[in-house]
């Protein structure tokens, strides 16, 4: 079996991360690359060798250019959380070797100002952002992803202002 393999089968390891405004709002981007008005929170994959906590940081920064001064570490979810890339688009991703990711997610409070946010990034993986009531944040999200976002919230709102 390979690492990446499990009693699941085939799922890209990744990292997922909620950060979340001193209003309790929470950071969403529109995918550059969906034709739909999905939104997601930052995510991505963890490198051979890092730690999914810095890799869940670095990811952050990537997507968004928030610097780690301006983050502070609330929680995470030790569980890896699963989700499948629907079959009509899963060769779109990772040229069809997973079958979707198993994720990491922690929680990060938001320390900056919202200057300090910048989706134009080397390779840019949002065209807008916005912060999202904890209310609607599953409303918006990819179909696919829903349950997982579901999850996510439940275990983090206990931290959640």
């Amino acid at each position: 079996m390979s690492k990446n393999q499990d009693s699941h089968g085939l799922y890209r390891p990744c990292v997922g991360i909620m950060l979340y405004n001193s209003e309790g709002k929470v950071f969403t981007g529109k995918r550059i690359d969906y034709k739909s008005s999905a939104w997601q929170m930052p995510q991505g994959g963890i490198e051979p060798g890092e730690s999914a906590k810095k890799a869940a940081i670095r990811e952050l920064f990537e997507e968004t250019n928030i610097s780690e001064e301006y983050i502070e570490f609330v929680h995470q979810i030790d569980d890896w959380l699963y989700y499948d890339i629907p079959s009509q688009i899963v060769s779109k991703f990772w040229s069809g070797k997973f079958k979707g990711q198993k994720q990491k997610w922690f929680l990060f409070k938001f320390l900056g100002p919202d200057s300090e946010i910048n989706i134009v990034t080397k390779n840019p993986e949002f065209s807008a952002w916005k912060w999202t009531s904890l209310k609607s944040l599953t409303e918006e999200i990819v179909p696919f992803k829903k349950p997982i976002y579901k999850t996510v919230l439940e275990k983090f709102k206990p931290y959640l202002i």
